[in-house]
């Protein structure tokens, strides 16, 4: 299984409104891509806030392999969300971090 990690340093601005319409757009691609086990996201709760350097959000996929996390990536409907993950984040694609953990 791949866990894939999205931590998100959103602008200011971005109301909860706006990422819970994002949240529910990557929600909707287990309807379009096939070994999506599961989708999670909200609020970066780490206590250790100096280390988090903004990232407030994260959402995960787990993907049964890494076939399913590549078919993902090439989705169209995940490349649209992805545009506009990165026009609500901090200087564009400097304000998303991608982790994939094999787990």
């Amino acid at each position: 299984m791949i866990r894939h990690f999205v931590l998100l340093r959103f602008k200011d601005d971005v109301s909860s409104e706006t990422k819970l319409s994002i949240y529910e757009e990557l929600e909707a691609l287990k309807h379009h891509v096939g070994g999506i086990l599961a989708f999670h996201a909200g609020p970066n709760v780490s206590v250790e806030t100096d280390l988090i350097r903004g990232f407030k959000d994260v959402f995960w996929f787990d993907f049964e392999d890494e076939a399913a996390r590549d078919a993902y990536i090439v989705e169209p409907r995940h490349q649209a969300v992805g545009a506009r993950i990165v026009a609500h984040t901090e200087n564009g694609s400097d304000g998303v971090v991608v982790v994939d953990v094999k787990v």
